[in-house]
């Protein structure tokens, strides 16, 4: 209970910041960002003041390997736009010194709709999760304080921040704003999924089949966690326990995800379920990378999940098997593929600034 005060305590202390930097700051001649129009997405929580200028000020710090330790890590090193913002295909990150993360890296975008970042939810924000990677000793391993001293000391920086933000202090939570206004931008609406929904084009018959099965209770039954009926985000955003790990006790999962967090019981094994979008550029699958290939994903949700105390209630049909055949498993295939957006991972908006 005192850990979950705590991390109440932290995300509302660094949001209390943020809204007070926000009533002093003097922007000069920037212009508000115009976001795409959205087709059957929820209404976006999008935070007042996220700029064209601040956008592109946060893409050169999210590709700059200035926020780590001995300057060759960056943002984008763990997170390619190529891969939809992960780093397919390795399983686990490589930080300072070749160590590694102990999950998969997430995919990054239509972060906005996130009430929570991180497989386990530790930041309730978007900048909030900024300062995990840069300060973590397997990742990025450098100290706030020096990145603020690095970024003082350039010019190319000070006029930057200047430009957007005015005379405002550059510190460690206006430098999270900025990389946060651009990992906002980050929409991905433009796959063949989304055209199709939108009346532009038509499935295939197997994409459409697919589809069906996604949605069929008795066959995929992925609706209740990967969202793709009315709600065009591909999750629902939860957390869940799939029922990856045959576990007999709540405390025995080797990976506690949310429950390392809220140490409530309940949260024990559960992890938060990602988007489906542009599922095919973002192997491997499920957070600690154990599915190689989308086939190994629909067999294991084909064949029946394990039992464990936190399993989800969603997951009772598959836990006996639902029993796809090959056909079917191919169709899905095909309907999961139609969610790959090449203009995402193509947009030079998102791409290196530095190139």
């Amino acid at each position: 209970m005192a850990c979950s005060i705590n991390k109440t305590l932290v995300f509302l202390s660094v949001m209390a910041v943020l809204a007070a930097a926000g009533s002093c700051l003097q922007p000069v001649r920037t212009t508000a960002y115009t976001y795409p129009k959205l087709h059957f997405f929820p209404i976006m929580p999008v935070m007042a003041g996220t700029t064209v200028e601040g956008a592109d000020l946060g893409r050169h710090l999210f590709y700059d390997p200035i926020l780590s330790l001995d300057s060759t890590i960056s943002c984008a090193s763990c997170h390619k736009q190529e891969a939809a913002f992960s780093d397919a295909p390795n399983t686990f990150s490589k930080g300072i010194n070749g160590q590694t993360t102990h999950r998969n890296s997430m995919p990054l975008f239509n972060l906005a709709w996130s009430p929570a970042m991180f497989w386990d939810g530790k930041s309730g924000s978007i900048e909030e999760q900024v300062f995990h990677p840069v300060r973590t000793h397997t990742e990025m391993n450098l100290t706030w304080a020096e990145v603020e001293r690095r970024i003082n000391s350039s010019k190319f920086y000070r006029d930057k921040f200047k430009s957007v933000y005015g005379s405002a202090t550059i510190d460690s939570v206006l430098i999270a704003k900025a990389i946060g206004e651009f990992e906002r931008t980050l929409i991905s609406n433009n796959s063949r999924y989304d055209r199709v929904i939108r009346g532009e084009e038509l499935f295939t018959e197997d994409e459409l089949a697919g589809f069906d099965l996604m949605n069929d209770q008795t066959k995929g039954n992925c609706l209740h966690c990967h969202t793709t009926d009315a709600d065009a985000l591909g999750t629902t955003g939860r957390f869940s326990n799939n029922g990856l790990d045959k576990v007999s006790d709540a405390n025995g999962y080797s990976d506690k995800g949310r429950g390392a967090i809220t140490n409530k019981a309940s949260d024990m094994g559960l992890f938060r379920i990602p988007s489906l979008r542009n599922v095919a550029l973002t192997a491997p699958y499920m957070h600690d990378g154990r599915f190689a290939t989308l086939d190994e994903v629909l067999t294991f949700y084909s064949k029946g999940v394990n039992a464990s105390p936190n399993v989800d209630a969603v997951m009772s049909a598959h836990q006996s098997g639902v029993r796809l055949t090959e056909r079917e498993k191919f169709q899905i295939k095909q309907f999961l593929l139609t969610l790959t957006d090449s203009v995402f991972i193509s947009n030079p908006a998102f791409g290196n600034p530095f190139d």
